[in-house]
């Protein structure tokens, strides 16, 4: 039975709804504030909630913004009596799926609740389980959790999806996953880094050109909106792209139609657009280098891909991940990596995300001669962590595994802080909870 939250300090209104809402076969859950709502939230993984914008405490623009922190993928219905422009604006801006005014037409909440909950899969208090071509998205800490969920709840539908995050960090893995798990998967899913191209050349790259309708171009040609006809297209870097073609942009995602360039003859498309930039896309807004209405257009769905810092219980899996895939690419029988390797590993700053560490681990396969990698193998910069003050060595010994060192560096890293559980984590990379549930699994007092 999918899970509804209801959020309104009206009791009244609140209780239409349920009623309403139950009869249809829905779970419902009550609040009758933003501050009541989160907590709701930060307990119950729902399915769907609709929630007011005027109410006491705190009020519903806020509690979106703290729910969309806790869960952005879950999707929020707004209500107003108030249906003021700039509200709506704000709501969507933060992340919410629709705007309803009251007072509310049962029969259209109804039709609308239906059809968005018709697209999303029902969840249990578990990570959504994705297919196997979720597979390089690698990672089990909270906030791969919440972008597994995003990725879970927008992939059936045909919404635009923009992927925020900084260089390194996977975007485009994320946008291959939305595609692989969608309706449109085994149709053309057409790529376009939009920074690697000239202003001149962008438009003709996208929209396609007759013959002759510029210097240089012999032949009539296909652009890549219209190679992705039926299927997606997948814009990396769309923050790169000039005023010029944000308006040709901007039209297509309207109305599916475009010109090519030198041609007066309107083309219709059927393309989903998926986005991705490393750039802050308000900022832009406000310096007037991209156009406030294409952002809106785009930021239907963001999903934010975090920062390899802010997942740092991920680092051993990738690196693990990394070591299988270069130790068999250079055919280096190399096992694992040392405690101290590790340890090194999650107090850098990864500045390069994802990437860098990638590149970092096959760097070390192919200096590595031994059966570990250890320190002296990784970087000048990751090496010099270890100066600022390492752990006394753990024992280890040949044959351990990859969890058996874990456990050596925890017990090493424990007793240099003299059991403090706070300095440890902070060490360690982890958060005070995830050595928690460590310290149980190994068995450690």
């Amino acid at each position: 039975m999918q899970k509804l939250l209801v959020v309104d300090d009206d009791m009244a209104h609140r209780l239409m709804l349920r009623a309403v809402l139950t009869d249809e076969g829905y779970a419902v859950a009550e609040a009758d504030d933003g501050v009541t709502a989160v907590k709701a939230v930060q307990d119950t993984l729902f399915d769907l909630i609709l929630m007011d914008v005027r109410m006491t405490e705190m009020d519903g623009i806020e509690a979106l913004e703290e729910i969309k922190r806790l869960h952005p993928g879950v999707p929020v219905l707004m209500m107003t009596a108030y249906p003021e422009v700039p509200v709506a604006v704000k709501a969507m801006k933060l992340g919410a799926w629709d705007y309803l005014t009251k007072p509310l037409d049962t029969d259209e909440l109804r039709l609308r609740i239906a059809k968005l909950l018709g697209h999303v899969p029902a969840k249990e208090d578990q990570p959504p389980a994705l297919p196997v071509e979720a597979a390089n998205l690698i990672g089990k800490s909270q906030n791969m959790r919440r972008l597994l969920e995003s990725i879970a709840l927008v992939a059936p539908t045909d919404t635009t999806v923009l992927i925020l995050g900084e260089s390194g960090t996977g975007k485009e893995l994320v946008a291959d996953a939305v595609h692989a798990n969608s309706e449109r998967a085994k149709k053309p899913f057409v790529k376009v880094n939009c920074a690697a191209l000239p202003e001149n050349l962008l438009e003709s790259e996208l929209f396609g050109h007759e013959k002759g309708a510029f210097t240089g171009a012999i032949a009539k040609r296909k652009g890549r909106f219209e190679t992705a006809d039926s299927g997606a297209i997948f814009l990396d870097e769309i923050g790169d792209i000039p005023l010029s073609v944000q308006v040709k942009l901007l039209r297509v995602l309207q109305e599916q139609q475009f010109e090519p360039v030198g041609s007066s003859k309107t083309m219709s498309v059927d393309v989903r657009v998926i986005a991705a930039t490393n750039r802050r896309l308000e900022q832009e807004v406000e310096q007037g280098r991209f156009r406030e209405d294409l952002f809106y257009r785009l930021n239907v769905f963001p999903i934010h891909v975090p920062p390899l810092r802010e997942r740092k219980e991920d680092i051993q899996l990738l690196a693990e991940h990394f070591l299988t895939k270069f130790s068999e690419k250079h055919k280096r029988p190399i096992r694992g990596f040392s405690p101290r390797a590790l340890n090194l590993f999650m107090r850098y700053e990864w500045k390069g995300n994802i990437r860098e560490l990638e590149n970092t681990v096959e760097r070390s396969v192919i200096l590595c001669r031994e059966e570990l990698i250890a320190p002296q193998h990784l970087p000048a910069t990751i090496q010099s962590l270890a100066a600022e003050g390492e752990i006394d060595k753990p024992g280890i010994e040949s044959g351990m595994t990859l969890k058996e060192m874990e456990k050596q560096l925890i017990l090493a890293t424990l007793k240099q802080f003299d059991d403090n559980r706070s300095k440890t984590a902070e060490t360690l990379g982890i958060s005070r909870r995830s050595l928690q549930m460590k310290l149980k699994e190994y068995g450690i007092n």
